[in-house]
């Protein structure tokens, strides 16, 4: 086993922990708590997303109120030696699993309406979880019956720090957006609730910044504009990407001298997608990497965004059940070749027909937020309809869901739900 060089004690809170504490926001004056020669494999240990905030029990409340400028906690940043902005910084993933003598559960949340809302959120406004059993890589819920497999363990964030001038762009760049939407709201995407729109983006607060081992003189000006962790960008980030499990190698831009590597949000399991938002099986969990350099790899290789080649660790599923969707809402509003309207309608139509299995609305979008789904961008040149598919493989259920063996559904109980208002 590769030395421990960033550790995680998950019963106290981020800025109590053995070693260095972990890091939540984007800023290249984080310093480096780890240094890491090229060709050097070490184990790195990350608190679950929330850093502890969603408990092991019945009651969704902790999803509802939970505090997401807390999020997410990274471990790291580490300093690989030689790394120069221009490089690529390679990354193996050679090994990663929960900390089963520590954290013995994983849980998966639909946030509410009032906090932060979701990709379905006008059809699923209400805060729910389901927590869920890990046993080695096998997943299961109490809360979601008749659901058991492997999962396609995977971090979900992992990137290279920013140089000032592209943490600067970042921060323009989405502010404009911002502004874009305030002044004129039907120029985004909005969902017709009633409600007021969840952000279109995460500008710099201060409020539950994590700077790391910065200087604490320094680190609440650096907060005031260091970038939140929530979307990905060109460095890497939080790219929720299934099939960076077990074996995989990527290729992050290297924008600051020495790289500072951060990683965490580690997921037991995650559909393409994640659409619950807080839609992986999250977890606290270890990952065994090793680094090494590209020199001049942005140059070299033609690109300004990571690559990745997948590992070849399975579950590996032979037989789906496909849906698809098109650029028209649920309403019947014809949109232009939008893939966002289109894998809507392939998620709705997956969870009309799980409820038809037993299952409830709320189940069902856990299962596909969850579950390894297939979701592809099929056709973008067919005016005015894109069209995406969602595959859900059949393995994952002890029962036969193909629509031939469609029957009476049976009743498979409910995940915990919340109708309070947000405290």
């Amino acid at each position: 086993m590769p030395e421990v060089q960033f550790e995680v004690d998950t019963d106290k809170p981020a800025d109590e922990q053995p070693g260095a504490n972990p890091f939540n926001r984007w800023h290249p004056d984080i310093p480096a708590v780890i240094e890491a020669e090229p060709g050097e494999r070490m184990r790195l240990e990350a608190l679950d997303w929330t850093g502890g905030q969603i408990k092991d029990d019945e009651n969704a409340n902790d999803v509802r109120d939970v505090d997401l400028n807390q999020v997410h906690y990274l471990a790291g940043p580490v300093e690989v030696k030689g790394a120069e902005p221009g490089d690529l910084l390679k990354v193996e993933f050679h090994d990663m699993g929960p900390l089963n003598d520590r954290w013995e559960y994983g849980f998966t949340g639909t946030f509410s309406q009032k906090n932060g809302g979701g990709f379905l959120t006008d059809h699923f406004p209400e805060a729910a979880k389901s927590i869920w059993d890990i046993d080695g890589y096998t997943v299961s819920s109490r809360h979601i019956p008749d659901i058991s497999y492997q999962g396609k363990i995977h971090p979900g964030l992992a990137g290279t720090a920013p140089s000032m001038e592209l943490l600067e762009e970042w921060n323009k760049r989405e502010q404009e957006l911002i502004d874009k939407h305030e002044a004129d709201p039907e120029s985004i995407h909005n969902h017709p609730t009633g409600e007021p729109d969840p952000p279109v983006a995460n500008p710099p607060t201060k409020d539950g910044a994590l700077m790391g081992e910065m200087d604490p003189d320094e680190a609440d000006a650096a907060a005031e504009v260091a970038a939140r962790t929530v979307p990905p960008r060109e460095h890497g980030g939080n790219h929720d990407i299934k099939d960076l499990s077990l074996g995989s190698t990527i290729y992050f831009p290297v924008y600051v001298e020495g790289a500072k590597f951060g990683i965490g949000d580690f997921h037991a399991s995650q559909g393409d997608g994640e659409i619950t938002f807080c839609g992986a099986i999250e977890m606290a969990a270890y990952i065994d990497v090793e680094f090494d350099l590209v020199k001049n790899g942005m140059e070299k290789f033609g690109v300004d965004h990571p690559i990745f080649e997948p590992g070849n660790r399975g579950p590996n599923f032979d037989d789906y059940v496909t849906f698809n969707g098109y650029s028209v809402t649920e309403d019947g509003e014809q949109h232009y070749i939008d893939p966002h309207v289109a894998y809507r309608r392939s998620a709705l139509d997956a969870i009309e027909y799980l409820k038809k299995f037993g299952y409830t609305g709320e189940q069902a979008l856990h299962i596909l937020g969850t579950v390894p789904i297939e979701g592809h961008l099929s056709g973008v040149v067919d005016v005015p309809n894109a069209c995406t598919t969602l595959a859900l493989p059949k393995g994952v259920f002890e029962f036969d869901i193909s629509p031939e063996a469609l029957g009476e559904p049976e009743d498979r109980g409910q995940i915990p739900i919340t109708d309070d208002p947000l405290q």
